[in-house]
């Protein structure tokens, strides 16, 4: 098969835990939780309820914040973040501030994956800027909002030049949707 990410849900500590004991009995071991949503607080304490339960080398953990930081915060979070051996994180902060995004990436204690910040690009040539100007770590292709296969293999290969990893993710397709995704990847 191919190795993929698993997306856990938040909620309780509890509800989240049982979530992870959950996909690692059936075979996952790179789980994604969404971030932003709660008190940051709470979600540090989440995190750290995770940490004590499973190592780095048990699971992999990536958080999507889905642009909810501020430019002003952002790196004091990351910081903070870091402290869990997390993969990465997606879309810090909003999308559209290329120029904030770039010096978040200059100096992020943690890995930024790009992903908000990728739809709507759709020129070749915006595309060269975006990856000049931000040298992100990471970007997520969503290939039904990138531009479907063309637009994802054109990102890809992009990529490739300019030696920023990547990585296939869904974006709530259909099961032929998803079967498409996974054949493209």
């Amino acid at each position: 098969g191919i190795p993929i990410n698993v997306l856990i849900w938040m909620g309780s500590t509890e509800f989240m835990l049982q979530q992870i004991e959950d996909k690692l009995q059936a075979g996952f071991n790179c789980l994604k939780l969404k971030i932003g949503a709660l008190d940051f607080e709470t979600e540090l304490e989440i995190l750290t309820s995770i940490r004590k339960r499973y190592s780095a080398s048990d699971i992999e953990l990536r958080v999507d914040a889905n642009g909810a930081f501020s430019p002003a915060d952002v790196l004091d979070k990351l910081e903070r973040l870091s402290k869990f051996q997390l993969h990465s994180i997606e879309q810090p902060i909003k999308a559209g501030q290329w120029d904030e995004m770039a010096k978040i990436c200059q100096v992020t204690p943690l890995p930024i994956a790009l992903d908000e910040e990728l739809i709507g690009v759709h020129s070749y040539l915006d595309r060269i800027n975006l990856l000049e100007t931000i040298q992100p770590q990471y970007i997520i292709l969503k290939p039904s909002l990138h531009g479907g296969i063309l637009g994802a293999s054109e990102w890809i290969e992009l990529a490739t030049e300019h030696k920023i990893p990547w990585w296939m993710t869904s974006a709530l397709e259909s099961n032929v949707g998803l079967n498409c995704v996974a054949q493209f990847a």
